[in-house]
């Protein structure tokens, strides 16, 4: 079984646990579809369940027109290669091309008594009318991206049993020209919708505008009165520890209940949090909403929740009903929750923005997110992965780029287990919107800065959205848009009357690089760089307080090339002749340019991409480091542009977008972990950073130097101490290392060892020689490593590496699982830690975690690097 439908299963079995539990149901199989021009009929036509559907293909739902053409091979795969191109683009075609009659036959009988029926759409993009069994279900077309629709169709409902529900949906109007800049000529922001579609510097264009129902269809049973949007706050007052008893903290819950009679009705509505129950009798109006507030809840010894890399994720179940008149339970929904809160305030020093969690500053260590996939195919088990990878890289917050949408509630879900905060933007970005002059776009920039063309319906979404994922614990700051405001008549409302009302304990930025979040002193947009930085520049050269964007580079190793370029165009780009394949180019490569040189100048696609992990390695660790030695007098917090791709292109990702990792996630995880021992390359000097909040003691340092052939050298080891969130100096060592380096340039092994002599970090760099060039690593001898595998539990594989006393470095190993008949990698692996060097007379371990298939063989592990020769090593 491949390892996507191993993602449905779970999938699945996820989604009906949960909607067993609410009574409801999706409606995400069974659906069929045809192109509007093939079909004279209307919909109340369509709708009826005797209305033959001759000559329709089945639909993707969840899904998009594109994801339907793919899945029924009426077009080639978009991200393989140039296929894009072979894919009409509806600016060419015209939007009827891509409007879709989406059908859906299901069995549900007409309720008896009180019980009511609800049709939820939780995503259509972009309008649409509702039909089901011959009637209309909207009185006036839906229009919104990200506006959530509900209908009650209790009695629409056929009585036999036997329904049709029929959907027309049109793209975004209009759909802009992707054929030029970031969001083509930016007309596609004049919609409420995400931007990306229409081109960008990291993705080609998405030719239907991702139209379709792309998100889920439920089908939800209750009483006669409905319980929605419950809204719950933590409270945790005071400066806390992450372990240990815990003073109260405060709980304040609402819900919406909504009387679908002509009749008053009395009744309580409660919640059970801890065992403890809180309750209030409420009376409510007949056909009207009313919000109601529990009286508060005092929570003695609470479970906190931290951020990763400070303290654990526990959450707790709350589960709310609504009773009326002490008997019959009309509905009920089950939130989870996160006890926790997010406080800010200004550093004076960095002139920046300082976010604490329950009471504790946290250096923020971020990722710039887009989406899960372009085309909007989401599972709970991909949104899993990259949120774990992303918890792998030692990162403490993502953020959703203004350009795409408001992640789904799965996404917050798995952020919430993993410790992830989340900074969301909403839909607007300085590129279509009007910051800068384009002259690609077709509009002015004053024109421009009026997207969207609807202000009252980007108004009514972002209510709804912020009522869609406001209980998460992960979810810590809202930000107007992506370098840009909203336009003043939206940024208005949202900021101090819909925020304040529906959330009001969230940090708001008015856009992602505002003088509010980081005062920017050096001019330009308050952003980047972007793109390869010398390493120095990383430690020595102060850029924005809060760096809500830096970074860029990310090419995948051979096996992840091969995925998605023909082996036609495996040639790799000639830094010296400036020759790019147009395959290449297409999935906008970004240049490694001069800084493969140092390693001499690759061959070959596969030396070129061996090459490229040692930079992608040295760029993000370096990058992480640099940040975090100027923590709290430079810096706040820093966010990497960016961390993945929802496409196959060749930049900013730790891993590709087949989820196969790559050394960025290593070099990333190395310079982000808590407790790290680093090397400052501009004053030679060894630091420490304690991302922690205690004091750590009698703390062993150990500095070790090793040639090129593999002899060690001890520099120094000395007890120490460090303070909790702090970053200290210790050693200087420049002048020793410069010397080392100058013939072939050396290797530096710095360790943490606590008293217990474990490990506790450990950093391994390889510096150039005095030209600035890596000619020691050309001249290494073969290692020969030794390897022994274990089976610790299913899906969990330890292998350990040693490498013999008396010879060469074991340098930069790369680990995977792989299939033992195609020697193709399995995907996704977690890797304990990747890209590791051993060193002579020293083991290294690696624990892989997957998800077995029991319909295959036991994988084979694969071991190759620098100086070592590739080995597959059987699991027993």
């Amino acid at each position: 079984m491949c390892i996507k439908y191993r993602w449905l299963v779970t999938l699945c079995l996820l989604v009906s646990t949960y909607l067993h539990a609410q009574n409801a149901y999706e409606l995400n199989s069974g659906w069929q579809c045809v192109n509007v021009a093939k079909v004279k009929e209307g919909g109340q036509a369509i709708s009826v369940p005797s209305y033959k559907l001759s000559g329709w293909m089945p639909a993707v739902v969840p899904g998009t027109v594109l994801t339907t053409l793919l899945e029924n091979k009426k077009v080639p795969d978009p991200f393989y290669g140039m296929n894009n191109e072979k894919i009409a683009d509806i600016y060419d075609t015209g939007r009827e091309y891509y409007t879709y009659w989406f059908v859906k036959d299901f069995k549900e009988t007409t309720p008896k008594g009180d019980e009511q029926v609800w049709l939820h759409f939780r995503g259509i993009n972009y309008s649409c009318d509702v039909y089901l069994n011959g009637k209309k279900l909207n009185t006036a077309t839906h229009y919104g991206m990200f506006l959530r629709q509900t209908y009650n169709i209790t009695n629409v409902l056929s009585k036999d049993g036997n329904n049709r529900l029929a959907v027309i949906v049109h793209p975004p109007d209009p759909v802009g020209n992707a054929k030029t800049g970031q969001g083509g000529d930016g007309m596609i922001a004049k919609n409420v919708s995400h931007q990306y579609v229409a081109g960008w510097d990291w993705i080609q264009p998405i030719r239907d505008r991702n139209t379709g129902i792309w998100d889920k269809v439920t089908i939800e049973k209750t009483g006669i009165v409905n319980l929605k949007n419950p809204h719950v706050v933590t409270l945790v007052p005071g400066v806390r520890k992450t372990e240990g008893p815990q003073q109260p903290a405060q709980i304040k819950v609402s819900a919406e209940l909504e009387n679908t009679s002509t009749k008053k009705v009395e009744g309580t509505l409660q919640y059970t949090l801890d065992g403890q129950t809180v309750s209030q009798k409420v009376s409510l109006e007949p056909q009207k909403t009313t919000v109601v507030q529990l009286p508060d809840f005092t929570l003695q010894n609470p479970k906190l929740w931290w951020p990763h890399g400070y303290g654990k994720q526990p959450l707790y179940d709350l589960k709310m009903q609504f009773t009326v008149d002490g008997k019959t339970v009309s509905d009920q929904e089950t939130v989870s929750v996160g006890v926790r809160e997010v406080q800010t305030e200004w550093n004076a020093v960095t002139r920046s923005k300082q976010v604490a969690v329950n009471g504790q500053k946290i250096f923020i260590k971020g990722g710039n997110w887009i989406i899960s996939d372009a085309m909007l195919r989401f599972t709970d088990a991909r949104y899993d992965a990259e949120i774990r990878f992303h918890r792998d890289m030692n990162l403490n917050l993502i953020r959703i780029w203004g350009g795409a949408l408001s992640e789904r509630p799965e996404f917050y879900k798995a952020c919430d287990k993993y410790g992830m905060l989340v900074m969301q933007d909403f839909w607007v970005s300085g590129d279509c919107n009007g910051r800068w002059v384009d002259p690609v776009k077709k509009e002015d920039q004053w024109t421009r800065r009026k997207y969207p063309d609807d202000h009252k319906l980007f108004l009514r979404s972002a209510e709804d959205q912020i009522k869609m994922i406001r209980n998460y614990a992960s979810l810590a700051m809202w930000c107007g848009g992506n370098e840009i405001t909203p336009p003043e008549d939206i940024l208005i409302p949202l900021r101090d009357s819909i925020l304040p009302e529906l959330d009001g304990t969230r940090w708001f930025i008015d856009y992602s690089n505002s003088d509010d979040m980081s005062y920017n002193f050096l001019g330009g947009n308050g952003d980047g760089p972007y793109g390869i930085q010398p390493i120095n520049r990383f430690w020595e050269h102060r850029t924005f307080p809060f760096n809500s964007e830096v970074g860029s580079v990310g090419v995948g190793d051979y096996e992840s090339l091969e995925r998605f370029i023909p082996s036609a165009n495996m040639t790799p780009p000639h830094y010296s002749t400036k020759k790019i394949d147009p395959v290449w180019d297409y999935h906008k490569y970004i240049g490694y340019d001069e800084y493969l040189q140092p390693y001499g100048e690759p061959t070959e696609a596969r030396d070129f991409a061996k090459k490229a992990q040692l930079v992608n390695y040295d760029q993000y660790r370096a990058l992480m480091e640099g940040f975090s030695a100027h923590m709290w007098d430079w810096y706040t917090g820093t966010i990497i542009w960016k961390t993945q791709n929802p496409w196959t292109a060749m930049r900013g990702q730790m891993y590709d977008y087949y989820l196969d990792v790559n050394a960025c996630l290593y070099g990333l995880r190395s310079g982000s972990e808590p407790l790290h021992i680093m090397y400052n390359p501009v004053d030679g000097m060894v630091m420490i950073v304690n991302n922690t909040f205690e004091t750590k003691r009698d703390l062993m340092l150990t500095i070790k130097a090793y040639t090129i052939s593999g002899k060690d050298s001890l520099i120094t080891q000395v007890f120490n101490e460090i303070g909790p969130s702090t970053v200290r100096k210790y050693v200087p060592i420049l002048p020793t290392i410069n010397a080392l380096c100058k013939e072939q340039g050396v290797f530096l092994s710095l360790k943490l060892l606590d008293v217990n002599k474990k490990v506790v970090s450990d950093n391994f760099y390889w510096l150039p020689d005095a030209s600035g060039n890596y000619s020691g690593l050309n001249k290494m001898a073969k290692a020969s490593v030794q390897t022994s595998i274990k089976v610790l539990e299913k899906g969990k594989i330890e292998l350990r590496i040693s490498n013999p006393a008396g010879g060469a470095v074991a340098f930069f190993n790369r680990v995977a699982l792989v299939d033992p008949k195609t020697k193709k990698r399995i995907l996704p692996v977690f890797f304990s830690d990747n890209y590791v060097s051993v060193l002579p007379g020293e083991e290294k371990t690696v624990v892989m975690e997957y998800t077995p298939d029991s319909q295959s063989a036991q994988p084979l592990v694969s071991l190759s690097g620098w100086n070592v020769e590739e080995k597959f090593i059987p699991v027993k």
